[in-house]
């Protein structure tokens, strides 16, 4: 695999983090990140990100899951990070179809065989990552356990508009219209745009000048709001998972107590009826705990590794 650029100043990771360049079978151009696990690795966590994301601001997870035992990868998905962009404007997170994210994590799962990353696998999703972390648990995979935080298993939207979000989808799905930016985003990225003390993602001051600053640094790393068209493949997608049952492997899944980003109610229900789950609600927290403050992340990265240590070796 040739090697893709990797900003390890920024990542705060373990020492011989290293980027790769990987191409789908539909030709876009992935990067994947990989930290190196520690002496008798335990396994290897597959971090997928949520939108807008990138491997960089995971280096702080990956010395988290490290001092754990585990190894960690992270990708910048098709349309963001330094991956392939979708359309003319660079800063419009866009996917054509959301099934395409499988398309991207099946390479992933094909360059860590390649690297011969050890096992067993682990997945971690991060809320959109939590929708294409569920989606790829639904049929043949290489997972031996799950977790996710604040995974998007249902779109947002405003409370008037929640239960017209599939027919919003049908209406607005093609449309010229569709790949406008959502109501209420433009191509400012969230950390430049929102006030730290009004923010949605995190409380802890440090790791909020931590995002920014990498975007700082690096601005290609930057993504605005969606289009109307990856709200509508989100929703679509969302509905069609929620329609399936919950698979047959351990999980644990955390949420902020104060989550404003994701829909709660859609991960309450599922994991209700997550046999082999566990969920925790962390007081105080906000959308990204593993941006949060050095307790709340500890917590979380407990709760991964008691959920993945319990896997038979």
């Amino acid at each position: 695999m040739e090697r893709a650029p990797f900003h390890a100043a920024i990542a705060r990771g373990p020492e011989g983090g290293a980027a790769y360049w990987l191409r789908t079978p539909d030709g876009v151009r992935l990067r994947l990140g990989v930290w190196p696990a520690p002496e008798r690795p335990k396994g290897t966590v597959f971090l997928l990100p949520g939108r807008t994301e990138y491997v960089e601001k995971y280096g702080p997870a990956a010395a988290d899951l490290a001092a754990r035992g585990y190894g960690m990868l992270a990708v910048d998905w098709r349309g963001q990070g330094l991956a392939d962009r979708l359309l003319d404007d660079p800063l419009k997170g866009h996917v054509t179809r959301f099934g395409d994210f499988q398309i991207d994590l099946a390479a992933v799962i094909a360059a860590a065989t390649e690297l011969d990353l050890p096992r067993p696998w682990f997945v971690l999703g991060h809320s959109m990552g939590g929708a294409i972390g569920l989606r790829v648990l639904m049929g043949a995979h290489p997972f031996a356990a799950a977790a996710f935080s604040a995974p998007m298993w249902a779109i947002g939207l405003p409370a008037p508009l929640q239960p017209l979000g599939p027919t919003i989808a049908r209406l607005l799905g093609g449309t010229d219209f569709a790949l406008g930016y959502a109501p209420g985003t433009d191509a400012e990225t969230y950390v430049f745009k929102a006030p730290f003390l009004d923010n949605k993602l995190t409380t802890d001051a440090g790791m909020w000048a931590f995002m920014v600053d990498q975007l700082a640094q690096v601005p290609e790393l930057a993504l605005g709001g969606p289009t109307w068209h990856w709200v509508t493949e989100g929703i679509l997608e969302c509905l069609a998972l929620e329609a399936l049952p919950s698979p047959d492997l351990p999980c644990f899944t955390a949420v902020g107590g104060l989550e404003r980003i994701i829909h709660l109610p859609a991960v309450h229900a599922r994991m209700a009826r997550w046999p082999k789950g566990r969920l925790e609600v962390e007081p105080g927290a906000q959308h990204e705990l593993m941006m949060e403050g050095a307790v709340t992340r500890a917590r979380f990265f407990d709760g991964c590794a008691a959920t993945f240590d319990a896997v038979p070796r």
